[in-house]
Parts: structure tokens; sequence; C-alpha cells
């Protein structure tokens, strides 16, 4: 059983199958453990901290009835969220949700590595002091530091993004993500001229089977158990010479989805150094003829932004639509594309079957109130 201490102080754990589930031992301590992720759990086994019978074991190891197993544990992330005065666009607030705007380099909730400067952080000091509706984050999730969490966007993701107020708003809204009833739309700058104009990206994705520094928090194509069902639609917006704005349709939520199906398809994100993606300098979009070239990305992140978001009240069960204009860094990347990259045959904005971004009224810049 399960049982933390107080401190900072590791916790030893013992655990005793009482029959055989022929699960591998990431995968139990997954289930058994669950405010640590299996990235992290499989780190743990990495390091030795895990024994199957008294032995050092794998993650691949597979448990069965009667085996002991072992763990020395880190402590539980604090559940107790800390309010940080860190500014949010807020799209929309009622008694039930909250939508914003996500700004690119902040995470969504506490983890053990970011325990403030988060969302969470945020919204806990938005609901005390800047809030006209008041409430809280709901109670869902707050065992593991993210309550009212009912989806993440990466870090360097920026976009639409909700969070809800109340548990029955919460459990709603999950269910709907979980059916695949929310309308979700990025649209990111790629590397390379994507072909066909729509495709449906449908390879499954897991964890990175190297467990190596550098390797342990990507993710991959996997045709094999660890791989988990992941659907992407890809849609060609605009054509460069060289690289493509791509409207992308998320059938499911996996971790990196995009960013994975679109490496593997041989298409990186531009600025996504982690699947393959380089940054892009003004000299680089002008070409080679550009003369002075500057130094600084024309944007220091992967050029990924949630645009869209559309789903059901989960109060009233009326549709809601919510939209976030480009920021600075990729409407800069957009326009250095557009004039230096979109000259000839070929080139230029395109409106396949099933898009629904509209990229000018996106590009317009925001008001500021």
């Amino acid at each position: 059983m399960l049982a933390p201490g107080e401190d900072d102080a590791p916790t030893r754990v013992r655990f005793v199958l009482q029959r055989d589930l022929q699960k591998r031992l990431d995968r139990y301590l997954t289930d058994r453990i669950p405010f640590m992720s299996r990235n992290q759990l499989q780190r743990l086994i990495d390091a030795e901290a895990v024994t199957v019978n008294a032995r050092i074991a794998k993650a691949s190891t597979v448990v069965r009835a009667g085996d002991v197993v072992e763990a020395l544990l880190p402590p539980p992330p604090p559940s107790e969220i800390q309010p940080e005065d860190i500014p949010l666009d807020v799209l929309f607030e009622d008694d039930d949700i909250i939508v914003l705007n996500k700004q690119a380099d902040i995470i969504v909730h506490p983890a053990r590595s970011h325990l403030k400067g988060t969302m969470i952080n945020a919204l806990a000091f938005h609901f005390q002091r800047r809030s006209p509706k008041g409430g809280a984050l709901s109670g869902v999730g707050a065992e593991f530091a993210r309550p009212g969490v009912v989806h993440r966007l990466d870090r360097h993701t920026t976009g639409v993004i909700v969070f809800a107020k109340r548990d029955e708003a919460h459990w709603r809204l999950g269910h709907q993500f979980e059916r695949r009833q929310v309308d979700k739309r990025y649209l990111a700058v790629v590397h390379g001229e994507v072909e066909p104009p729509v495709e449906a990206i449908d390879l499954p994705i897991g964890s990175h089977p190297s467990r190596e520094k550098g390797y342990r928090e990507k993710y991959v194509v996997r045709h094999d158990e660890q791989g988990k069902p992941a659907v992407t639609i890809c849609r060609v917006r605009e054509r460069y010479r060289g690289f493509t704005l791509v409207e992308l349709e998320l059938k499911t939520g996996r971790t990196h989805q995009i960013r994975v199906h679109m490496s593997h398809r041989g298409y990186p994100l531009v600025g996504d150094d982690m699947y393959g993606g380089k940054p892009l300098l003004l000299g680089d979009a002008a070409g080679p003829n550009a003369g002075e070239r500057r130094a600084e990305p024309l944007i220091a992140r992967q050029a990924l932004h949630a645009t869209t978001l559309g789903f059901r009240h989960p109060a009233t069960d009326a549709p809601m639509f919510f939209t976030a204009p480009a920021p600075d860094d990729l409407r800069a990347l957009i326009l250095a594309l557009r004039r230096h990259r979109m000259t000839g045959d070929g080139f230029g904005p395109a409106s396949p079957p099933g898009s629904t971004v509209d990229i000018e009224a996106f590009m317009r810049e925001a008001p500021r109130g």
C-alpha cells in the first residue's frame, strides 16, 4: 500500500501481486502510483530504484502472481497550489469554465521539476484577485496538482485552452474530449512542401524506446503494444518555397501528437529541435541573395498554435467556439514567408475540403484592451 511520508525524504513502498496480471513492470507501477507518470517511473527503474523479488529489474520485466515489487519513491508534488501574479489572456469565463489564450513558455500544471510559474498558479491568483466571476478550479485532479485541467498544451505551444471551475463541468467536458466530440484545430509552419493537400495521418504513438538522456521525453510512431492510436488530419493552407502552413485537426490527444506525426511524415515543425525542426532566420526566409541576415530566429519555439476550439458548454449544452489570434512571433514568420517565398505556380493560399480556420482573420492583429 502506498503511503508517502510528509517530508521530502524518499519513501519505500512494497507491493505483493495477488494474481497474475501479465503486465510489464512500468505499466504495473503506473497503475499503482498515480502521482508519477510512466516516463518518471521508467526513469526510476533505470536508476535501479525498483526491485522485483529483491533483484534489480527492467521496465520491460513482466510481473506475475507472488512477485514482490519494492520501489524507493520521491515524495508526491504538493497538492496545494500557490497563487502567482502571472498575466492571463482570458477569452471567456463564467461559473463553470474559463477559456484562455495560452502564451508561449509556460507549462499548464505543476510537475516535479516545475512547481511554480504554471498556468494553474496563475489561475489561482486570477480567481482571488481579478476574476469578475470568482470561484476556483474544479477539484478533479487536485490530488495530482492538476485541478481543473481538462486537456493540455505543450510548454511552447500557444493558443486556446479550457479549464473547468466545477467538478460536474470537468466530468462533462472530459467526456466530450474522450468521445472525440471536440473540434480542435491548430496551425503550424513546417519544413517542406506538404503533399497531398489533405491527409489523415493514422499512426500509433508511444514513448521513445531509448531511456538515454535526450530521448526519455520524446515520443515516436510505434507499431507495438506501446503505441496508442493517434489520428491527425493535415490540410495545406498556404504553400511557400520550402515551407508549408498547415491546418491540423486532432482526432485524438496524444502527447506531442502533431510534432511526432509531422516529423514522421518528413515535415518537422519550424523551430522544433526535439523532432528535427530548425529555427528560421529572416535571411533564410528571404533566400540566399537576401544580403544582411538577422541573427535571431523569427520564432524561438516550435511554430504551433492551437487556433480554434469548439465544444458544448458543460452546463447549458450550447455550442461554443473560440479562436485565438496569431501570436506575434508566428505572425512574423508567416508574413516573412509570404513576402519572400510565395511566388510562382503552385505557391499561395489553399482551402482544401474540411478546412475551417479563417487565415486572414487569424492573421489580423488582436485588439489590445
